[in-house]
């Protein structure tokens, strides 16, 4: 694999990260496809994939996990040499029974922390040091880190404060990422999709239906994962140079604070 043009995407075979892992191959990235299922079971979306021209590989592991980070970066290392071209930090999980703040479990916040926050920052600590290796082996080598985050960042829901918390960690994540990859030539940035239709969104599809029908949106439909894919490929292919840990908000103008 040319390692110039191979991607990572955590959570990549199904929802925004299939989006993501779309767009970029239709860009010409290769493509290193993390997930929890099995490789048959993600086979459909490995195969429309391959169709776009992309060369695939499926890394199963949990990011949650020590040992399935560990397992996934041995898979890459075993494929993309002499470093990633790109990480996309995408894989996440919201909580799996919606409870108020007060009734939230000490359980469902570990589970939820560990996947959507301690396994980025620590498959991040990792991989980048490969990259920083490349680059100062070859200066014309060229790597990057995408963020995917949530809107949840900085809009607080009391019935999944969860994943509000990490979401919210894994923006400064970014910035601290940014400021101590920058130096390296390697940009990290922050993608922060709004409501999105994903499985996650599926069971509050209705709630949601009728928040944009009466404009939570200032483009009034749901986010598509091709949306946010389309903004991670231009970031990938440095369309948006000296603008390193920037976000990049991808919510149809729900956020804009209106009277």
């Amino acid at each position: 694999m040319d390692s110039g043009k191979t991607a990572l995407v955590t959570g990549g075979s199904r929802g925004i990260g299939y989006g993501i892992a779309t767009c970029l191959a239709r860009d010409g990235w290769n493509l290193l496809v993390n997930g929890m299922r099995s490789e048959a079971e993600a086979g459909a979306s490995l195969g429309a994939l391959r169709d776009l021209g992309a060369e695939v590989h499926y890394l199963r592991g949990d990011i949650g996990s020590e040992e399935g980070r560990a397992a996934i970066i041995g898979g890459v290392r075993a494929v993309a040499r002499p470093a990633l071209g790109l990480l996309v930090n995408n894989a996440g999980m919201a909580p799996r029974v919606r409870l108020d703040l007060l009734d939230m479990t000490e359980e469902s916040y570990d589970e939820v922390l560990d996947t959507n926050l301690r396994g980025p920052v620590f498959l991040t600590r990792d991989l980048a040091k490969d990259m920083i290796r490349a680059r100062r082996d070859d200066p014309a080598f060229k790597a990057a880190v995408v963020n995917i985050t949530s809107i949840s960042a900085a809009v607080a829901s009391v019935n999944r404060s969860e994943y509000c918390i990490a979401k919210a960690g894994l923006s400064m994540m970014s910035r601290l990422f940014a400021v101590r990859l920058g130096a390296e030539g390697i940009p990290v940035y922050e993608v922060r999709p709004g409501v999105t239709r994903t499985d996650m969104t599926a069971a509050v599809a209705g709630k949601y239906d009728r928040l944009i029908a009466d404009g939570l949106c200032l483009d009034p439909r749901w986010g598509e994962p091709g949306d946010v894919g389309r903004a991670v490929a231009a970031l990938a292919r440095g369309d948006f140079p000296y603008a390193t840990g920037q976000v990049v908000t991808v919510d149809g103008g729900l956020t804009i604070p209106r009277l």
